[in-house]
């Protein structure tokens, strides 16, 4: 935001005093001015809060496909682990190999989700 474009109790308080300087006869100026500044205020956030969901729909929809990508990289990667590890016997290191390729998976599936 632009500190010449906030609107405050400042602003209110110059309007006031511009009024009673110049008289009545100003009053339709200075309201128009004031509701200008009001409008271009409002007109600035609403962008503000279009540009933030339009960012947060595209990393969401960005998210899918690497999603994707880390599902199959985590199957192709999982295959000869879990075949080294089931040849060798060794069951608990193949149940903590599943728990972690499933743990890296949701985590990420959850962090991309998040607003």
């Amino acid at each position: 935001m632009v500190p010449e474009e906030d609107l405050g109790h400042g602003d209110i308080e110059a309007a006031l005093a511009t009024r009673r300087e110049l008289g009545a006869r100003y009053d339709a100026e200075l309201v128009d001015g004031f509701a200008e500044r009001i409008e271009r205020a409002v007109e600035r956030r609403v962008a503000d809060q279009l540009e933030v969901q339009q960012r947060h729909s595209a990393a969401i929809a960005g998210a899918g496909g690497r999603q994707l990508a880390l599902g199959i990289i985590s199957l192709i990667a999982f295959i000869p682990i879990s075949i080294a590890l089931g040849v060798n016997g060794q069951f608990l290191a193949l149940l903590v190999t599943i728990a972690g390729i499933v743990g890296v998976n949701v985590a990420h599936a959850w962090q991309s989700r998040r607003p």
